[in-house]
């Protein structure tokens, strides 16, 4: 494992929101290494499209507190409020107060519930 250059941690440049700490590459692109990443112990950061490596200098004290996704806090998924809609047999969203379509399935495909198309024109015999 050879590494390019050690760098330490406040040279870097942090983005809060998304959590990373970047770093310019020499060919173009940036090095990067996550928040979680760096409380986990990791140390190095890779470049996404050299083989570089850099080796971050750092004491776990001087790193932010790691924020948590709302996603992650919680476990619970957000499944939406009924207001907002509802999903129908063929899994699409559906307004409160939406009829069905001419179709019968409310998708507006043309076909019945069972993908069956349905045809008003009568066979001439």
């Amino acid at each position: 494992m050879s590494i390019y250059e050690e760098i330490e941690i406040e040279d870097l440049d942090f983005n809060p929101k998304t959590q990373v700490y970047t770093y310019p590459c020499p060919c173009g692109d940036k090095f990067s290494i996550t928040l979680e990443e760096l409380w986990d112990g990791e140390d190095i950061a890779t470049c996404p499209s050299c083989t570089l490596r850099i080796m971050i200098i750092y004491e776990e004290d001087d790193l932010p507190e790691l924020v948590e996704s709302d996603d992650e806090e919680d476990g619970d998924e957000d499944y939406g409020d009924e207001k907002e809609g509802k999903k129908g047999d063929s899994g699409e969203k559906k307004e409160s107060g939406e009829e069905k379509n001419e179709d019968g399935d409310g998708d507006g495909d043309g076909d019945d519930e069972d993908g069956l198309i349905k045809s008003t024109k009568k066979l001439a015999v």
